[in-house]
């Protein structure tokens, strides 16, 4: 995996067609999968499927073990007789396909899974404690938000006593066996269908490459859980740094996350148990996974948490090769895994990628700068990296076009070999895009990733994230008419001539 030359897609779960606000797990990621099976790619990378937070943002979640339940299908549950007919119709959306309403489909599918749980029997019940049983995490989750419910949703550091420390609150886990068993059956049944839906892809020839963000939420359960793994006074309660990084591309102030800062020292002295039974967790759910912010792992920027921007802060030593040694003893020295090295780095994060063997990350946005020779062109792309047309975070290529100083466009268009006189036409046939595309196609990297949007010429109103901006993001949608009116030809064209038909998985 990642050794051959290949290609794949990048679309989250939220931004398919369904009817229900959302995209899901159903026959419409079924659809999805055929199309680009049926156009010669070899991936499919989503982003996290963790529980987004008030932003949506997938990024920051409750959980770095547990599923989003808004993916649930309704008619998935329908269809195991666990909800009605009506029950399904409930989670109906009509207003706008091409906007995600996260607002809707969280407080439709929780009402459906409540109303699911009800119907529980003997059988399924023996099927969810096994899933507990292979699932350490499942336990602390939903004791978790059992009592996040209690407390009527506040952070974990403004429970009452006997909730906001972790070991006081379990010694009375028989309190919470009611409303925990409610969210141990929603994490089964968002594993069993998302299950379903990579044994589909698989089975098609196309892998999954996963996302995964470093840090995880402050009020997650991960850090109420673990707090020794963690720079947080245990009597307080309070942090002193948080993560985020300094002013770069996307952002002149840098971008402040919040997220707390892992205690490396701690971490290493128990074998960086936590990590590694994430990343088991992880390449479980996923073929291959995108560790977001990797170059943390070399080191990483901590800002004072009174700070109101990420401009004030220090870079501090991450783990580096001693954390990665423990993974390769577990995992194997070719573990699926790929580092996203962007923004500001030094040589330390260069050494670390270099002694990890792992793929980085080309951007091809990132080098259309005409007064330098960037990494980031493809023609100084190496073999061993994963080439992007775009990523989440960026923009699209049109919009890209669109925004840009003359002098970058005017050089792009050039290095690409753009020959004709409408580059801001759009559209499934926008010749623009598509000579960019073939750049990046024609690079050395092994594999090559285009966002969906991409593949249709959408616009700047099509991207999927603004960095340091937290309004509005994450609520691009497609509709199943779009999706098949994708030029199947033309990439099946391209990946047969720049030779990325590489099949991962046998059909």
């Amino acid at each position: 995996m990642l050794k051959k030359r290949g290609s794949g897609v990048l679309m989250h779960i939220s931004s398919m067609p369904s009817p229900y606000g959302v995209g899901v797990f159903d026959e419409n990621a079924l659809h999805f999968i055929d199309k680009i099976c049926d156009m010669s790619f070899g991936y499919w990378q989503v982003l996290p499927l963790n529980p987004t937070d008030g932003a949506n943002s997938p990024y920051c979640s409750v959980s770095a073990f547990a599923g989003d339940y808004i993916y649930i299908n309704p008619q998935g549950l329908c269809d195991m007789g666990l909800i009605s007919e009506d029950d399904v119709k409930a989670n109906i959306y009509y207003e706008t396909p091409y906007t995600a309403d996260y607002e809707f489909a969280r407080k439709a599918r929780l009402q459906t899974l409540k109303k699911a749980f009800l119907n529980v029997g003997s059988n399924l019940a023996q099927e969810i404690k096994e899933f507990e049983i292979s699932n350490s995490w499942l336990t602390d989750y939903a004791v978790f938000m059992a009592v996040k419910e209690l407390e009527n949703g506040r952070p974990w550091w403004e429970w009452s006593d006997e909730h906001a420390h972790y070991y006081e609150c379990i010694k009375n886990i028989y309190k919470y066996e009611n409303e925990a068993a409610f969210w141990k059956f929603v994490q089964y049944i968002f594993y069993l269908q998302w299950g379903e839906i990579k044994k589909y892809a698989n089975k098609k020839g196309v892998a999954i490459i996963g996302d995964m963000p470093i840090y995880v939420a402050m009020d997650s359960v991960d850090v109420w859980s673990n707090l020794p793994m963690f720079l947080i006074d245990e009597k307080t309660l309070k942090v002193e740094k948080v993560a985020g990084v300094p002013p770069d591309y996307f952002s002149e102030n840098g971008q402040l996350w919040g997220n707390p800062i892992y205690n490396w020292e701690s971490m290493k002295k128990d074998g960086y148990t936590w990590w590694l039974s994430r990343l088991e967790h992880t390449l479980k759910i996923y073929d291959t996974v995108r560790i977001d912010h990797f170059r943390a792992f070399a080191s990483y920027w901590a800002v004072p948490a009174d700070s109101k921007t990420a401009k004030v802060g220090e870079w501090i030593d991450g783990p580096k090769m001693d954390f990665f040694n423990a993974v390769f003893e577990k995992f194997g020295k070719d573990a699926p895994i790929i580092a996203e090295d962007l923004g500001v780095f030094g040589e330390d994060v260069v050494e670390l990628l270099e002694d990890t063997g792992f793929p980085g990350m080309k951007v091809v946005q990132f080098g259309f700068d005409p007064n330098s020779d960037s990494s980031h062109l493809p023609h100084n792309a190496g073999q061993n990296s994963v080439n992007y047309v775009g990523t989440h975070d960026n923009n699209t290529i049109l919009g890209w076009l669109w925004e840009a100083s003359e002098e970058e466009r005017e050089f792009a268009l050039e290095y690409c070999h753009f020959n004709g006189s409408n580059w801001g036409d759009g559209g499934f046939k926008s010749a623009s895009c598509r000579a960019i595309t073939e750049a990046v196609w024609q690079s050395a990297s092994n594999t090559a990733i285009i966002a969906f949007q991409d593949m249709c010429g959408f616009g700047s109103d099509a991207r999927m994230n603004i960095p340091g901006v937290p309004e509005k993001n994450w609520r691009f949608r497609t509709t199943r008419d779009t999706i098949d009116n994708i030029d199947a030809e033309y990439f099946r064209h391209i990946n047969s001539l720049y030779r990325r038909t590489y099949p991962v998985f046998e059909k």
